[in-house]
């Protein structure tokens, strides 16, 4: 049994919750670096992470895919808490193996920030002038792209 809750319109920025409402943000909005291809050459890269649950990490582990190469935990727990990529609101294990290496190494590290640490945020130091700030990797626009 899946849950849905709703993320709140206005939220505080980072924390997942609404400034003094205590409701918990339970969805967060990626982009892709590159974007999931699918049969008819149409490229997804929008989507929607909700928060794992115990059930969510404990089910994969009774998968024979996982119990035969323990690498395929992460593209069975990544298909179970992504509610929609681009169109695709049905997203199971054989879309999350179709991703771009890349694509794959930002949804883990997307999963881990939400759901252990709250937040979306890392933080960067810029290579020309070495002064440290944050990114939110939600989102936005793509490295080259304007």
């Amino acid at each position: 049994m899946r849950r849905a809750f709703a993320p709140s319109a206005r939220q505080e920025e980072g924390t997942g919750e609404e400034p003094g409402s205590g409701t918990l943000r339970t969805e967060f909005a990626f982009e892709l670096p590159r974007g999931y291809v699918d049969e008819s050459g149409t490229v997804h890269r929008s989507g929607v992470m909700r928060l794992a649950t115990a059930r969510d990490e404990l089910i994969p582990l009774r998968d024979d895919r996982v119990r035969e190469n323990s690498a395929y935990l992460s593209v069975v727990l990544i298909s179970r808490v992504i509610t929609r990529l681009g169109t695709i609101d049905d997203v199971h294990p054989g879309v999350v193996e179709d991703l771009f290496a890349s694509d794959l190494a930002f949804l883990q590290d997307f999963y881990r920030r939400i759901n252990a640490e709250g937040h979306t945020r890392a933080a960067v130091t810029c290579p020309s002038c070495h002064e440290n700030f944050a990114v939110d990797l939600s989102g936005g626009g793509r490295l080259g792209e304007s």
